[in-house]
């Protein structure tokens, strides 16, 4: 899925939820208990009383509940929230750490959200909800940086790499500097050059791990500065200059993680 399409689709799935939600409400079924039992016991209380009166009425009030459900603002944030964790599950991250973090961008954007639909109608809410939409792009990115870290961490060969290339490079140095058959210190040679660079790769990718579970902290962090940022701005505020800058602010997060992303999908793949 596009990044640029994340928010949208899930507006678009939240809205279909919402709907389905509202024709199954109580209230909904009180309606359609209504129109049956007034259509079947009273199907004309009055001489102009068309004899689908009541399927209309009843239809009329369908359409209200599903109006009154669409824009409350409690329903379209828990909502939206619901289907966020379960397009990014934390449940999907193994490593203890990592699915923490992933669960406090996701605290963040049920936040902003709330913030976004408590915001009155007007410039603020749409500017507000233009910031959300880079929010979906930011916590789409924190996951797959996440998966991409929750991989790394979980594989023993790599471990195992890791801990055994610096001893073999010591151990074939070693053999190397007794060996007088030029044969054998020829195949010597060509061997610890290989180690070598796989060593090299090696720290390569865990330099480039290090730099994505910085990274991820510092988005964390910078998401946090967003959620205090949205709190602070007031209708007056939405053309200031800290205002325009929060979309701005978020567009570079996402690129930089995006980097870092593909990073290490480029070093972890070329070593494994």
């Amino acid at each position: 899925m596009p990044e640029t399409s994340i928010r949208a689709n899930i507006e678009r799935r939240a809205r279909g939820a919402i709907i389905e939600n509202a024709l199954f409400r109580p209230e909904s079924a009180i309606v359609v208990a209504g129109v049956i039992l007034l259509s079947f016991f009273i199907p004309r209380p009055f001489a102009f009383w068309p004899v689908w009166g009541w399927l209309a009425l009843g239809a009329a009030a369908e359409i209200l509940i599903v109006v009154t459900s669409l824009t409350d603002a409690a329903t379209n944030e828990r909502v939206v929230s619901a289907l966020f964790r379960e397009e990014f599950n934390p449940r999907a991250i193994r490593n203890k750490g990592v699915r923490e973090k992933v669960e406090r961008a996701l605290e963040y954007q049920r936040r902003i959200e709330a913030t976004v639909q408590g915001a009155r109608e007007g410039p603020l809410r749409t500017h507000m909800h233009e910031t959300a939409r880079g929010i979906g792009d930011w916590i789409a990115t924190i996951f797959r940086l996440a998966q991409r870290l929750d991989t790394y961490l979980a594989d023993d060969l790599i471990r195992e790499d890791m801990n055994e290339v610096k001893p073999s490079i010591a151990n074939l140095t070693a053999r190397l500097r007794i060996e007088d058959d030029p044969a054998v210190r020829a195949q010597l040679q060509a061997t610890i050059e290989s180690k070598q660079k796989q060593l090299a790769s090696l720290d390569t990718l865990d330099n480039t791990m290090q730099r994505a579970d910085d990274l991820l902290e510092q988005s964390l962090s910078a998401m946090g500065t967003v959620y205090s940022q949205l709190q602070l701005i007031g209708a007056k505020d939405v053309d200031s200059p800290r205002a325009q800058t929060l979309r701005q602010n978020i567009a570079e997060q996402v690129s930089q993680l995006q980097d870092v992303v593909n990073a290490m999908d480029e070093v972890y793949h070329r070593e494994r």
